[in-house]
Parts: structure tokens; sequence; C-alpha cells
């Protein structure tokens, strides 16, 4: 089941590959995120150190969220996947000028997963020939509708 989407990733870059991590979470993000009060609209995913984080994510807390300490909504979060996985993607990423991106956060077995993709940038022409596919393709079914 999907909590939110990054819509403008599939706008924006060629998806190639797609990965489900675990996200690091504290207990009030995870309190937020299932009352919906996330987003990956600006978020991307960075190698450091060998390691995948999640930055620019907004995670809004919760007005009855716990007083004794402050909340950091756009804190960095580190993502979980296995060791041969991260391996690939520090590869595909350093060598072959790919770019991971955030494309969905949703819930598999109770726990809140990440779907990351290895993407390749689209340019200005290709993302109007996107979008002119996706208007025919609307085209197409109000004509087909309309047929009936």
């Amino acid at each position: 089941m999907s909590i939110v989407q990054n819509k403008k990733a599939f706008h924006d870059y060629f998806i190639e590959q797609r990965f489900e991590a675990g996200v690091a979470l504290e207990g009030w993000e995870v309190k937020a995120i299932r009352a919906g009060r996330a987003q990956l609209k600006e978020a991307y995913v960075m190698v450091r150190n060998g390691e995948l984080f999640l930055i620019g994510s907004h995670i809004s807390p919760l007005p009855a969220a716990s007083t004794h300490f402050i909340p950091d909504p756009t804190r960095t979060r580190k993502l979980l996947l296995h060791a041969e996985e991260i391996s690939s993607l520090i590869g595909s990423v350093e060598r072959a000028g790919y770019t991971l991106v955030p494309l969905d956060l949703h819930y598999k077995g109770g726990r809140i997963k990440l779907e990351i993709g290895l993407a390749k940038g689209k340019k200005q022409h290709d993302k109007r020939e996107t979008e002119k596919a996706r208007e025919w393709q609307r085209e197409k079914q109000r004509l087909l509708k309309l047929a009936k």
C-alpha cells in the first residue's frame, strides 16, 4: 500500500532499475508517516562512505509529538539494503553517470519501505515527447469512450 509517491521523478528521469530499501526512522517519524504527513518531492538519495542516505524528504511532526525533544522534519535518514545491492548501486552511480531517486514510500509487512530508482536524467525534448505520448493516450481513451 503506497503512502506517498514522487511523481516528479518519472517526469525528470528514465527509471532503469528499482530497489526496495528499508528506512531507519525514529518513533515520531513512523507515527507521522502513518498519519500521511510525508513528502518526497525534493528528496534524493546520496552515497556516503559506502552507505545510502535519503536527503531532503520532509516528514512533518504531529502536533502531539513528544515535548522533551525537538523533531527535525528534514533530517538525513539512512537506507537499509543488502551489501551486494549497495555495492552495485555505488558502481552504477559512480561509473555510469546514473543517479538514485526516491520513487515511492509504502508499507510492506507492517514496515515502511522506500522504493528507489536507478535513473538517468531526461533532456528537455524527452520530457516534451513523454508529455505528448501521455496526451495522445488520454485522447485515444476519450475517442474510444465516445465511440461506444
